[in-house]
């Protein structure tokens, strides 16, 4: 594109409306005339967004270099962050059939239709990361396509600036007759002791502070950006963990996502409540209606790590790595994981005993005990007897088929489907047997199985968590604050005081708070022989209101 010559020298790219090297207005190489106040949000700099529109990259960068285009990515994005809370996401949901298969089970036409669109696992599917690439591209492409011209603009700015540049400032004033360089003087003074950079060229004066104010918006986006990578990384595998592991007392288990590398066993759980005799009497009524309230509740545990390497389908040789109580803000940390203690369950059905029993004479042969998480398929009792475990339904319900079936695999309502087999009986009964109820399906039995006891264990809910992002997100956040304070708290303002003729021009320009610029300068113009300039935005719209 052809560049623009300005009559003061300085060449400026296509599409400029102000030199910005003097302020003179031109458009095309060509003076045009101007309105009272001219726009002086980028400096009358040429932004490509809207100096070029031909090739399809041009098209593109345009696209996103709207302010609209960038609301409405954030808000559509808000609206599919709020549309995948409506149900249940797929890491909270029982591990008992098929994802598809269980939304639509659960919820009809519509939980299949949110699985189909990918609800289901939202902040990891392609199309909600897409938004999100969006977003961060409106923001790489809306600061690129505005802070290098303004950045252009303002290091090239001079001292003495074009008389249509200063008269069309809002704030400007002409001083008739002369003025000493006393003057002149104190009001540099003054302006110095305001914090003000002078800077003089042939006895005419720019005074300029908080220009570092102007890139308060760039340096929010770049913490929006950092921000948003870090998010995005948080999907890369093994950037950002986020697991829950269950652990009963006595139990070891592998924790995830360490390669097997790790175990850990839960020694004991220890569970302490408040009392209101004992702790606070003050608390005594919130304690009668909340019931258990609970004080302390920590899983002392033993964390292991594997001996060298291990072979697929053999017990690994563990050595003790440490023993520590986890406890609620108190994690267990080692590498980069840390164990939260989150949840517990007490009193989780561990075993069963039942005595296989002849019903007509109450006579018994032996007792089998089924371990509820990871039960055996056969039990000898001796002497011709024994028990076959044909079906186990760890939390049992009736299906819509009528059929007995299970709702997770958590033993909340254990039921069995037990085949006894006796001398008499040697080809087998078959039982169903679920508590408080059992169901001989083929019939009479002669035996049956009979409650004998349970065993119960606590159990604990641990988070593993590993977060190699949250330092990326801390910067970004950081840096996005640093950009608020920066634009809030402070402002860019320049005050032009040139010399014409037998007159002295002042005029000003602030990107906010105009009533602390002109207060400002009444303080520093205060004691000299320069007027105080005039608000020509106001001037306007007394001139408008006596007109009407």
């Amino acid at each position: 594109m052809n560049q623009v010559k300005c009559d003061c020298g300085h060449v400026n790219p296509h599409g400029t409306i102000l030199c910005e090297a003097c302020g003179k207005i031109i458009e095309d190489g060509t003076q045009i005339t101007a309105e009272p106040v001219i726009d002086m949000r980028y400096e009358g700099s040429a932004r490509r967004s809207q100096t070029y529109n031909k090739s399809m990259i041009d098209k593109v960068w345009n696209f996103f270099s709207s302010v609209k285009v960038g609301v409405w990515l954030i808000i559509v994005t808000l609206i599919a962050s709020s549309l995948g809370t409506i149900l249940p996401q797929e890491m909270y949901i029982p591990n008992i059939m098929p994802v598809a298969d269980y939304y639509e089970d659960q919820y009809g036409w519509f939980g299949r239709l949110y699985y189909d669109l990918g609800f289901h696992n939202l902040y990891s599917s392609w199309w909600y990361l897409l938004l999100i690439a969006a977003i961060g591209v409106s923001l790489v492409i809306c600061s690129l396509d505005r802070v290098v011209p303004l950045y252009r603009a303002l290091k090239k700015q001079r001292v003495i600036r074009h008389e249509s540049f200063l008269q069309r400032q809002r704030i400007y004033g002409v001083t008739a007759g002369s003025v000493s360089d006393q003057s002149i003087e104190s009001v540099k003074e003054q302006l110095k002791k305001k914090r003000y950079n002078i800077r003089e060229d042939n006895g005419n004066v720019l005074a300029e502070k908080g220009r570092f104010s102007r890139w308060g918006p760039y340096v929010n986006h770049v913490g929006l950006i950092i921000f948003l990578i870090g998010s995005m990384l948080r999907f890369v595998p093994g950037m950002y963990i986020d697991e829950i592991l269950w652990v009963r007392e006595g139990e070891t288990k592998v924790i995830p996502e360490t390669d097997g590398q790790y175990y850990l066993k839960n020694v004991d759980f220890k569970l302490e409540v408040y009392d209101k005799e004992t702790d606070n009497e003050a608390f005594g009524d919130a304690l009668d209606n909340a019931g258990m309230v609970a004080k302390n509740y920590q899983s002392d545990v033993i964390l292991y790590k594997t001996k060298g390497n291990t072979v697929a389908g053999e017990e690994p040789e563990l050595e003790e790595v440490e023993s520590s109580s986890i406890r609620v803000n108190e994690p267990l940390k080692f590498e980069k994981f840390a164990l939260y203690q989150v949840n517990y369950k007490l009193d989780e059905l561990s075993k069963m005993s039942f005595l296989l029993t002849n019903k007509s004479t109450g006579e018994t042969f032996g007792d089998i005990t089924v371990n509820l998480n990871d039960p055996e398929k056969s039990y000898e009792l001796g002497n011709g007897y024994s028990v076959q475990l044909m079906s186990y339904f760890p939390d049992f319900e009736f299906g819509e088929d009528g059929n007995p079936t299970t709702k997770s695999r958590v033993p909340n309502n254990p039921a069995f489907v037990f085949k006894m087999f006796s001398p008499e009986k040697p080809e087998g009964e078959v039982s169903f047997v679920a508590i408080q109820q059992t169901i001989e399906p083929l019939g009479d039995n002669e035996y049956k199985m009979a409650f004998n006891g349970i065993e119960t264990k606590d159990v604990t809910g641990l988070t593993v968590r590993k977060d190699l992002t949250l330092w990326i997100i801390g910067l970004g956040g950081l840096i996005f604050m640093i950009g608020v304070v920066q634009g809030a708290y402070w402002n860019h303002r320049r005050i032009w005081i040139q010399r014409k003729g037998d007159e002295v021009w002042v005029a000003a320009h602030t990107n906010k708070n105009w009533f602390g610029l002109k207060k400002e300068i009444q303080l520093v113009l205060a004691g000299t022989e320069i007027k105080e300039p005039l608000d020509q935005l106001k001037e306007n719209q007394v001139d408008e209101g006596e007109k009407d």
